[in-house]
């Protein structure tokens, strides 16, 4: 018989809270930490928005291999990490721009890029499509011997000077002494101690933020652990109008990173809901704005739904 299907444990940001920015992706380190790409250097180039034209105007004098990667998605890791290796061995032949398309979208419309990875060529500033997706790497190695030949072919033979390496990322400032108990609590599954710590933090700093936030999504962790998913939804699906139902999902959309749907849903039962039901989805809509940030677009917007919904 099968399991009823579960949420996962989500994982931990820089500062000590939980990270639920991509709770429904594996948890990927950023280019120069471990278990990451490489630090950029030689010849490889972390592009954005801003330094991208001047890569471009760079392909007028040697190739440019552009690779479209997420943090998320290890396969764009591994063609971004088998690039990197192939621009070592041929030594400035072509350049590696590696441009996180997620945090780029401007420039990974600009290559129609519609999925992770994308490898594109750049000669003589016009963009020649190369692959998408997994590609073995010796079959990367043939796309790159015919790049290399078609740019000799319209004398773009220029070299690419080698780069320093990028510096090494600072390291993250210690946490507050009970900030970092409820981090490793959380760590080893032990979630009261996660909750103690940061109820201990703003008794004695009652405009702690972070405590404040990391106590709404130790929350949140605790009314979704061991959740079936899959009964969850049917239930809410079944009794659009019962609050429980309704919060239960929303918690769990939250959690999966659908966070747009869980605001819509509450929001439209704070319409339907008056009296005590009405100010449990208010509380807890509020609940689940802290546990995004203020700073969140998707709270921002969500905060005047509520609003309206109210007046």
């Amino acid at each position: 018989m099968s399991q009823p299907s579960q949420q996962p444990r989500p994982r931990l940001d820089a500062r000590g809270a939980v990270d639920l920015s991509t709770l429904a992706r594996p948890a990927t380190p950023p280019p120069g930490s471990p278990g990451g790409l490489p630090t950029a250097g030689g010849y490889v180039r972390d592009v954005d928005q801003e330094t991208f034209a001047d890569v471009v105007q760079s392909s007028t004098q040697h190739p440019v291999v552009v690779v479209l990667w997420a943090p998320w998605s290890e396969v764009s890791q591994q063609v971004a990490a088998d690039l990197a290796a192939l621009a070592d061995e041929d030594a400035g032949r072509w350049l590696l721009a590696r441009i996180d398309a997620e945090a780029n979208p401007q420039v990974a419309a600009a290559f129609q890029a519609q999925s992770v990875p994308t490898v594109v060529a750049v000669l003589g500033g016009q963009p020649v499509p190369l692959f998408q997706g997994a590609y073995p790497r010796e079959q990367v190695r043939a796309v790159l011997d015919q790049l290399l030949a078609a740019a000799e072919a319209n004398g773009i033979t220029g070299r690419v000077a080698a780069g320093a390496p990028a510096p090494e990322p600072e390291p993250e400032p210690a946490l507050p002494p009970l900030h970092q108990a409820a981090y490793d609590a959380i760590e080893r599954d032990d979630l009261p101690a996660a909750r103690a710590a940061y109820e201990q933090a703003l008794r004695e700093n009652p405009r702690d933020a972070m405590a404040s936030a990391g106590l709404a999504q130790v929350g949140l962790m605790e009314r979704t652990a061991g959740a079936d998913v899959r009964a969850v939804r049917e239930a809410a699906a079944a009794r659009p109008d019962d609050v429980d139902a309704q919060l239960a999902v929303a918690d769990l959309d939250v959690f999966a990173g659908a966070v747009e749907d869980a605001f819509a849903r509450l929001v439209e039962l704070v319409r339907r809901t008056a009296g005590d039901d009405r100010e449990r989805v208010r509380l807890r809509l509020v609940d689940l704005f802290e546990v995004l940030g203020t700073d969140d677009p998707r709270v921002v917007a969500a905060r005047r739904a509520l609003a309206s919904a109210l007046y």
